[in-house]
């Protein structure tokens, strides 16, 4: 093979391959054995908080071991039948014919790829700032700001035609987001306040400006809880099949832009320049990089990235504005981006586990009676094995990584 056919090879790389690439194999079974670790101890909790466990344990103490082993079973029978249905009841409901009992045992699936669609526009967020030396926790806020946004534009503007109107709602949302996002940039590259600090603060301005709308202008006429106006269907995000599935367009948004920011990142000079800031900003300087516009742009386009988080909800699902409408998607990014490894395909398999998980847990806590914070449990102690593979690496006695595939920056907040 000639040197000009090995260069088109490698140019043609595709995002797996990289992602591959970038990620050792010693770096990869790591994140793997953090999550089969985060569930297993989840389980543990589980055993450990059932009340059969302490009933029996002075009376018979292998019968309250077997009673724990049972609780965290049904706990995660009834998980996994949350997140992807009842095996059975789809047997039967595709033997019955009728499409309502169909759409009913499917739907599970459906929901979990609606719940992973917020934390794929999140965590892409998140990892973008990562991959500029940025620590973005105001994803939070920007969410709430894109929500807002498309929201007005959503009900403010009537008679425009769905392919223009809901474009211009959804593209409000990522300018709300984007402007929350261009403020800490700006007062990081100009003034040198951190980034962290600023953006905690603009959360909660988020948050406040929030409650002040929907008690004032827009708060929805005649009615006594703090809800805005009904969006225009026009504005609506299309769904693809009946009630009960709520599986609508913006999963397929979402899959598109987390494809547009790895061709972003890797095959542009722009998102080279972000890369070199995010890797050695001192180098990048030398080199003749303006550190000012990189630092601004990234915060622009990672708020960019929150604010469509929170259009999709309310254009996609709620189609009003609510306070309380995002459960903390902005601070689990933090975790999907460490998860991913900060790259477009990694966040997207994290935003998929994570989405799971979190429809899963509500019908473990209605079926089975555990608390749906144990996944949040869950996910915390996975995000402390990712943050911590010393441990892991411990535990399951892995070999320390070669010194050049430690991809973690030091430097700085994020990772590379």
């Amino acid at each position: 093979m000639s040197k000009s056919e090995e260069t088109a090879k490698v140019e043609k790389k595709s995002a797996i391959s990289i992602f591959f690439e970038e990620v050792s194999q010693s770096s990869l079974i790591v994140p793997i054995l953090a999550i089969i670790s985060g569930l297993l101890l989840g389980g543990l909790l589980v055993a450990l908080s059932s009340e059969d466990v302490y009933t029996m344990w002075t009376v018979n103490p292998l019968q309250a071991i077997s009673n724990g082993f049972k609780a965290a079973w049904e706990s995660y029978v009834t998980l996994f039948t949350g997140s992807f249905g009842s095996p059975s009841k789809i047997i039967a409901a595709i033997q019955s014919g009728e499409g309502l009992e169909i759409r009913r045992a499917i739907n599970p699936i459906f929901e979990s790829l609606v719940k992973s669609i917020p934390y794929i526009f999140a965590g892409l967020a998140v990892s973008l700032g990562f991959r500029t030396g940025l620590f973005n926790i105001g994803v939070e806020g920007q969410i709430f700001m894109g929500g807002i946004f498309s929201v007005w534009v959503g009900y403010s503007f009537t008679g425009l035609p769905v392919y223009i109107h809901l474009p211009f709602a959804f593209m409000a949302g990522a300018l709300g987001g984007a402007l929350w996002g261009f403020i800490p940039g700006f007062l990081k590259s100009k003034t040198g306040g951190h980034e962290v600090i600023n953006t905690i603060m603009m959360n909660y301005i988020a948050f406040r400006l929030t409650d002040w709308l929907l008690r004032e202008p827009m708060k929805r006429e005649g009615s006594t809880n703090p809800l805005s106006p009904i969006i225009e269907k026009s504005a609506e995000l299309p769904r693809f099949l009946a009630d009960p599935i709520r599986f609508h367009l913006g999963f397929f948004i979402a899959l598109a832009v987390a494809l547009l920011v790895y061709w972003f990142l890797f095959k542009t000079k722009w998102g080279f320049d972000l890369r070199t800031v995010g890797a050695n900003p001192h180098a990048a300087r030398y080199a003749g990089m303006n550190i000012v516009r990189s630092t601004i742009g990234a915060m622009s386009l990672s708020g960019a990235l929150a604010g469509m988080a929170g259009a999709n909800e309310l254009l996609g699902l709620n189609h009003h504005l609510s306070q309380s409408f995002s459960p903390g998607y902005g601070f689990d990014a933090i975790a999907l981006a460490l998860l991913g490894r900060n790259h477009p395909l990694g966040v997207v398999l994290a935003s998929l586990l994570f989405g799971t998980l979190r429809n899963g847990a509500t019908r473990m806590q209605a079926a089975a009676g555990i608390p749906i914070d144990i996944i949040s449990v869950m996910q915390a102690l996975i995000l402390a094995f990712i943050a911590a593979p010393a441990i892991i690496r411990t535990i399951f006695r892995l070999k320390e990584p070669k010194e050049a595939e430690i991809g973690v920056r030091v430097s700085g907040w994020g990772g590379s």
